[in-house]
């Protein structure tokens, strides 16, 4: 997915910011269950991007730019479990297996949480939310489709590094104009593991 269009996602919510105004309340509370994945990625990249836990700050908004934040972010998360589900049981080399696995629960993990804290928001802003372009670009999926059985593995390390790299730019902007700490503490944890993903897929032998 073109960094471009994540990033302008958010230039474009924090114009809808001014007149969407705060929330009535923060967040609600999510319980997102910690990755268990073992391997290269286990308590590391993909398990420090787990969404932190607890009651957001005492008068912590929900902006409009959040809600798009955590849209869109479901939308990327959505993207990249379907690209490592179309290729997992393809992988031959065990340590991409891993770090697939364990990008997979991580991500499934962020998903539930985002989801959760979603419909919690005032009226507001909920317009701004549930945004999902530039999540429709359906090249990724068919190389990996179009992939021989040995040239997947390069193929998805390729892919996805592509695809974490965006989301890591998506997420550092979010933390320079998130309002909502909770989500601001979600887009750096985002932003720290992707990053150090893609150098994992990258340094993959």
């Amino acid at each position: 997915m073109p960094r471009a269009t994540l990033l302008t996602c958010l230039l474009a919510a924090s114009l809808l910011t001014a007149c969407a105004g705060p929330s009535e309340g923060p967040p609600a509370p999510a319980s997102p269950a910690a990755s268990a994945a073992a391997g290269p990625a286990a308590a590391g990249p993909a398990a420090a991007g787990a969404p932190p836990a607890g009651a957001p700050p005492a008068g912590a908004e929900m902006s409009g730019i959040d809600v798009v934040f955590l849209s869109t972010m479901i939308g990327h998360s959505e993207r990249t479990v379907q690209i490592v589900r179309l290729a997992r049981d393809r992988l031959r080399d065990d340590a991409l297996r891993t770090l697939a696995a364990a990008i997979e629960a991580t991500e499934a993990d962020e998903l539930s949480a985002m989801r959760g804290w979603l419909p919690t928001t005032g009226p507001g802003v909920s317009a701004a939310g549930h945004d999902h372009a530039g999540h429709g670009d359906d090249t990724a999926l068919d190389r990996l489709r179009a992939a021989s059985d040995a040239d997947v593995d390069r193929v998805l390390r390729e892919v996805l590094a592509d695809h974490q790299r965006a989301a890591a730019d998506l997420a550092r902007a979010q933390v320079g104009v998130g309002r909502n700490e909770r989500v601001r503490d979600l887009a750096r944890r985002i932003d720290q593991s992707r990053s150090a993903e893609v150098e994992l897929l990258r340094g993959t032998p």
